[in-house]
């Protein structure tokens, strides 16, 4: 019998992506936040940034431009690899799952055109965006798109993939 006796451990999935999708009004800069509609079944009415599930054969920055395309028609000016990894555990798959973030830059005048998945949107600066929004997953990864991508630390400029 091993050290954890009978016990067996969780899986670890990644089978999601996250956006932090940014613009720039008067030099500062304002994040999307959208809200789900009431009738998701996972999480009604919580405030989000862009999130979606990966498809079979799909890459993660694949995923991360189709999901802003689909959640907010957005085409982005400049898309980031966000050097954090947002983790959370499913009581329900009893599984452990990590979820890359990505960061795209949209044209200033520009309001996102929702899914059926979100009722509503606001562009927030860092504070109030921060208070909105639920889970500490969430708010680190806009605490470090903030930091790393529009901070301008190196880690911004390496990984800068445009589409």
């Amino acid at each position: 019998m091993g050290l954890l006796g009978e016990w067996e451990l969780p899986d670890v999935v990644s089978s999601l992506v996250e956006v932090v999708v940014f613009r720039f009004r008067e030099d500062h800069p304002e994040y999307l936040l959208m809200r789900r509609s009431p009738g998701q079944r996972v999480y009604p009415n919580v405030w989000q940034f862009v999130t979606g599930k990966v498809r079979k054969g799909e890459r993660g920055t694949e995923a991360a431009l189709r999901e802003v395309r689909e959640e907010t028609g957005f085409t982005p000016l400049h898309f980031w690899v966000v050097p954090f990894v947002n983790s959370f555990f499913d009581p329900l798959a009893d599984s452990i799952a990590l979820v890359p973030t990505f960061a795209c830059q949209v044209h200033p005048h520009e309001d996102p055109i929702l899914s059926a998945e979100h009722n509503s949107f606001e562009w927030l600066p860092r504070e109030p965006a921060l208070q909105r929004l639920v889970w500490p997953g969430g708010k680190g990864a806009l605490e470090v798109v903030h930091r790393s991508i529009l901070g301008g630390d190196k880690a911004g400029i390496l990984t800068r993939l445009d589409p």
